[in-house]
């Protein structure tokens, strides 16, 4: 029997293709990346055409060891990592790291993790596509010239552990710059003008002034006080006629089914839910959860996605399933299609889905946790919803004369709920009084009132989501990434789920428009994007690509090195002395915020937290700041540690920032965490 040797990115990957395939097949994971350029390192050499010099990491040796030895075993090895430019990547990643010979590799994609598509795969297998390969390598060496070569500059000019990227530098810059249009925002006043009116029979409606004579009234055209109260007047003491009467049907069409940018975005906006968190949940369901008696199962499509293509086979399932569960009338005469608006999208891959759209989410509510249930039903039933008639509403206008002025009442209501059975969306119902033509009506009050215009909105996760893809800035994978870094380097912060700069994210971002215009210009990322798209297609060689963008670069690195301002504050003088070699104590400002260093620096290397002023309740010694793993969140612990293992959370206020933070004098710089 001949043996074929299986490869995947996850175990659970991994556990959920075993139960379709045969004895004859063995299921590796590489769990992730198995090949990257260097982490301490630059690892990118220019002058040899970029060529990157790869490395396995030292986690990573045994499983390269372990699939070597599979593949040396096997007469076929398939390459079934994920099905985007970051999996053909790792698929020929895997076969340099563990030396597998290319002459027995097949490489098959799938959209789901089900036995028809897995077979399907299998019947159809091609080689790696370098055309992918070549677009990831060149994203990953754009990347990692724009962080090696400028946060360098960042931390000696400004502050040690600062970073600037090609997608994040361009997210920062929306942010910073839509603070700056609310902070300069100047408030227009307006007025609107409305009448409460009662029909004949008694009952009352309000009206909306909409014009006089030939001039419509636009927003802002009622300007002042005296202007509203001229006409407020004016429409006392006159006739309300029923002008005219326009009743009709308006039809409001389903959503398209989710792509990686929509499902990040409806998720913030309806669960809560981070894009980081949303992606990390989709994976889950993606690649199987077990179910009981079925064994490990993929409930939904791959989440890194920008088409809304649907499978005929999954269209046709869900059609049925709306007729058995909602009746004929919920189904359109023909499956409604869609196409994607995105820039640069791959219209090969499907949108998300539930792999069997008869998995309803109440049946798997037991086999699933709270937060992927929520995903689940969220998924499906936009799928589902995509599938169905559009929701119908009964529309009346109606046109009130009083003298030269034009007065109108709008209503609606839901005659027919169509896909919104499912996917619920809110509909105000607006109900006006039945009139007939020329039915003069009582004028019970007008109602003058004062508005004022409103800044743009800060960006949520959503909206930030929303327009890095409306310029073609990133890729599915990028979004949640791109939002985390902005976050986890204090550039920016999230208060109720809005962006705010921070200092430090102003000065950066402000520096990097100084002196690095290009990479926070949204047009060119946006080119650099499609640059990538073509070297994905074949149209585009990636050396040319990378060579065309360093060049420019390069002069703007040496202009920074040279002219950009010195912002590192000075160090503080202390009272106090270096207990190492007698030297006085400094205060430095690093990545973390302030710290007491020795003057004698590089030549003794003492340094410690700054005094908190507080006592440690259990032995009495001064409590310092400590850091979790990762020195992504801070806490109270006790000097005398070992011996005393006191701890304690930090007390945090959002607009203050947190206990610590206030008495070294500092805003809030990284996100807090629970005290570990």
């Amino acid at each position: 029997m001949e043996k074929a040797l299986l490869i995947v990115e996850s175990p659970a990957k991994a556990r959920t293709i075993q139960k379709f395939l045969g004895k004859e097949f063995q299921i590796k994971a590489s769990m992730g990346h198995i090949r990257d350029l260097p982490v301490k390192r630059f690892g990118v050499k220019i002058e040899d055409d970029f060529a990157p010099q790869y490395q396995i990491p030292s986690d990573k040796k045994k499983i390269a060891r372990e699939l070597a030895e599979s593949a040396k075993d096997s007469q076929t090895v398939y390459i079934a990592t994920d099905e985007d430019r970051e999996g053909e990547a790792i698929g020929w990643h895997l076969l340099a790291a563990a030396k597998i010979d290319k002459e027995k590799v097949k490489r098959i994609v799938f959209h789901e993790i089900t036995r028809t598509a897995i077979e399907e795969a299998l019947k159809s297998p091609r080689g790696i596509d370098m055309n992918l390969v070549n677009a990831q390598q060149a994203r990953r060496i754009l990347d990692r010239l724009v962080g090696y070569k400028i946060s360098p500059i960042l931390g000696k000019k400004v502050r040690r552990g600062l970073s600037a990227g090609r997608v994040q530098s361009v997210a920062l810059r929306l942010i910073v710059d839509r603070e700056r249009e609310i902070e300069q925002f100047n408030p227009q006043e307006y007025w609107t003008i409305e009448a409460e009116l009662k029909t004949e029979k008694g009952e009352t409606f309000l009206a909306k002034l909409v014009a006089r004579g030939e001039k419509k009234y636009d927003k802002l055209d009622i300007a002042t006080k005296k202007e509203a109260e001229s006409i407020a007047a004016d429409l006392k003491d006159k006739e309300y006629r029923v002008k005219a009467i326009d009743k009709k049907e308006k039809k409001r069409y389903p959503f398209p089914p989710f792509t990686t940018s929509t499902l990040s975005q409806t998720a913030s906006s309806r669960l809560g839910f981070s894009p980081r968190k949303t992606l990390f949940i989709a994976q889950q369901l993606y690649e199987g959860i077990e179910l009981g008696e079925e064994g490990s199962t993929g409930l939904i499509t791959y989440m890194r996605t920008d088409s809304v293509n649907i499978a005929a086979t999954a269209r046709d399932e869900a059609r049925k399933l709306i007729k058995e569960s909602y009746g004929s009338d919920y189904i359109p005469p023909k499956p409604n299609l869609y196409k994607t608006k995105t820039k640069g999208a791959q219209e090969a891959h499907e949108a998300i889905r539930p792999t069997a759209a008869a998995r309803k989410p109440e049946r798997l509510k037991d086999f699933l946790t709270p937060e992927q249930f929520k995903l689940y039903s969220l998924i499906w039933s936009r799928f589902l919803a995509s599938q169905m008639s559009p929701a119908v509403l009964d529309t009346i206008n109606v046109d009130i004369s009083v003298g030269d002025y034009l007065l109108r009442a709008a209503g609606q209501s839901l005659k027919f709920a169509g896909f919104l059975k499912v996917y619920e969306q809110e509909i105000k119902e607006t109900l006006i009084p039945e009139v007939k033509e020329n039915e003069i009506l009582e004028l019970l009050k007008v109602i003058p009132e004062q508005h004022f215009t409103d800044p743009p909105p800060r960006y949520t996760e959503a909206t930030l989501i929303k327009t890095l893809e409306k310029y073609g800035i990133g890729r599915p994978s990028t979004y949640a990434p791109t939002i985390s870094t902005i976050l986890a380097r204090g550039y920016v912060r999230l208060e109720k789920r809005m962006f705010f700069p921070e200092d430090i994210g102003a000065v950066v971002n402000g520096l990097l428009v100084k002196y690095f215009p290009e990479i926070v210009d949204i047009e060119f990322t946006a080119r650099l994007e499609d640059g990538l798209d073509e070297i994905a297609s074949g149209k585009r060689e990636w050396v040319p690509l990378l060579s065309d963008f360093y060049r420019d670069f390069e002069k703007d690195l040496e202009v920074a090195n040279e002219k950009m301002e010195n912002l590192k504050p000075p160090p503080i003088p202390t009272n106090e002395i270096c207990e190492k070699c007698g030297a006085g104590m400094v205060i430095k400002e690093g990545r973390w915020g302030k710290f007491l260093a020795c003057s004698a620096f590089p030549e003794c290397k003492n340094a410690k937290s700054l005094p908190t002023g507080l006592t440690c309740p259990e032995c009495g010694s001064e409590l310092i700041l400590r850091y979790s793993k990762k020195r992504r969140s801070q806490f109270y612990g006790c000097s005398n540690y070992p011996e005393c293992k006191y701890t304690r959370k930090i007390e945090k206020n959002r607009h203050k920032g947190t206990e610590a933070q206030r008495h070294k004098g500092i805003g809030v710089a990284i996100e807090e965490k629970e005290q570990p």
